[in-house]
This record gives C-alpha cells, sequence and structure tokens, in this order.
C-alpha cells in the first residue's frame, strides 16, 4: 500500500537530453516496491499542482534507495529534474506489479522509449534462467541504460527508427525474429500504446502470454479521479479501470485497443 513521503534526493544524473535519473533515499519504498510499481511525486510550485507518474526504475534493497527517469515535458517535470538534493514528497508505491513466476524460464520484455524504464527492475527481479531485452529508441542520443540492462539480461538488442545504432527496425520486428529462434514463456512490455497494440497481437498469434504497463495521465493516482481511465474487456463486455489503482498493469487480452 502506498504511502504518503518526504523523502531524500541523492542525485539526479543527465542520461542524455531532457531525460534524467533520480536516486531517492527510502527505505519504505525500497523494501515494499514491486517491479511494475511506480511512485506519484510532487514537482513542487504553483504551476505543476498536480503530481507526475513516474515508474519506479530499479531499487537498491542494502543502500536503501531506488531510482526513477524522468524526461522532461512540461515545466513541473522540469522543475524536478533540476533538484539536485533536498527533501521530495512522493506517494509510493502505487499500483499493481508484473505477475513474475518460476515457471516462467524464458521471459522476453519489450520496451519503446521511456516505457524501457520500469523493464529493469522486472528483469533484475526475476529468477528466470533466460531473459531478453528488446528495447526501442527514436536514436543513437535517446538511447539509456544500456549498460544497466546487459548486466540484467543475457541477450539484449537494440532497434533505432534511424538505424544509427543497434538495429534499423521497429523493436516488435526484433519480437517476431526472436519468436522464431527462441519462443519465451512470457512477454512484458511497456512503452507507446501503439508498440504495445502490436506487441500484443504479436503475442496472441504466437499462444504467449502477455503483461503490458500502460502509461496514462493522472490526477490523484489512487483511483478516487477519472483521469486514468482506460477500456478494458469485462467479460463479454468492455468497461474503464483506473490505470492507477487496477493497473499499471493488464494482462494483453484485457485491454481494448480500439
Amino acid at each position: 500500500m502506498g504511502k504518503i513521503l518526504n523523502e531524500q534526493i541523492v542525485s539526479t544524473q543527465m542520461l542524455c537530453k531532457d531525460v534524467f535519473k533520480m536516486t531517492i533515499r527510502s527505505e519504505y519504498v525500497a523494501s515494499n516496491a514491486k517491479p511494475g510499481q511506480f511512485v506519484n511525486i510532487r514537482c513542487g510550485g504553483l504551476d505543476a499542482m498536480l503530481r507526475r507518474p513516474i515508474s519506479i526504475c530499479d531499487v537498491n534493497k542494502s543502500q536503501n534507495t531506488f531510482d526513477i527517469v524522468i524526461q522532461v515535458k512540461g515545466s513541473g517535470t522540469e522543475k524536478l529534474c533540476s533538484m539536485c538534493q533536498g527533501g521530495v514528497d512522493i506517494m509510493a508505491p502505487l499500483g499493481n506489479s508484473f505477475m513474475i513466476d518460476d515457471k516462467h524460464e524464458n521471459i522476453c520484455v519489450v520496451g519503446g522509449g521511456i516505457g524501457t524504464f520500469p523493464l529493469l527492475y522486472l528483469l533484475k527481479s526475476s529468477q528466470s534462467i533466460h531473459k531478453t531485452a528488446l528495447l526501442g529508441f527514436r536514436n543513437k542520443e535517446s538511447v539509456v541504460l544500456e549498460d544497466k540492462f546487459r548486466v540484467a539480461a543475457d541477450i539484449v538488442e537494440i532497434a533505432t527508427d534511424d538505424g544509427s545504432y543497434g538495429k534499423k527496425a521497429f523493436v516488435t520486428e526484433l519480437l517476431e525474429e526472436t519468436i522464431v529462434s527462441q519462443k519465451p514463456d512470457i512477454i512484458y512490455t511497456c512503452g507507446p500504446a501503439i508498440m504495445m497494440q502490436k506487441v500484443a497481437a504479436i503475442a496472441e498469434k504466437n499462444g504467449i502470454s502477455c503483461q503490458v504497463s500502460m502509461e496514462q495521465r493522472m490526477g490523484c493516482g489512487i483511483g478516487a479521479c477519472l483521469v486514468c481511465a482506460c477500456k478494458t474487456q469485462k467479460g463479454d463486455d468492455w468497461g474503464f479501470s483506473h490505470v492507477c489503482k487496477d493497473g499499471p498493469v493488464f494482462w494483453s487480452t484485457e485491454v481494448c485497443w480500439d
């Protein structure tokens, strides 16, 4: 269950243009956070009243710290990324988590852009025998945390839109190739909705279970508002789920992609 906490920033590091990694010291979050969960963080100032939902990227339990990676998108996140020390107001950890099961000996994560970040802690938490990470970015300059993924996974493949690094392809093309060579037991994905929809379709076509982490704008972060409503399957019918409370992780077959 998430708590409202005032914790200390350990460091803030620029990973690439407009993308920053912030390390925060929190015994509570480090002890309780699960892969796929997020924090709702106050950016401060009257121009940024609403908290921002940021996925938990990594956890260091021995140091009682956790990492979040923030992309500057407006005045709130810009202010947040400029904070290098001091206290920060967070609600954490929030949401559900990826399902990790020991029976899945071969897992594959598929990330796109800033959607790659929550997949790192998932890989580090999984005890699977074989782990594959397929990561998609716009270009070479936007590739981040590659070294961390190479430690956490057995195989890491990178696709860029312009071919300036890795393979010139969509990350979903890498997934199709991976399934042919070594079919995974389960696929986990996070990134742009159009990418995750394609990943879900590939998984369904090949009879592979798939979990998706939805990225939505949020207000409260606890299910009290309707900002993050997501259309989901409800038996033979459909309804709306709250990404913050019911998610952000869903089975791909639950999500109504239209």
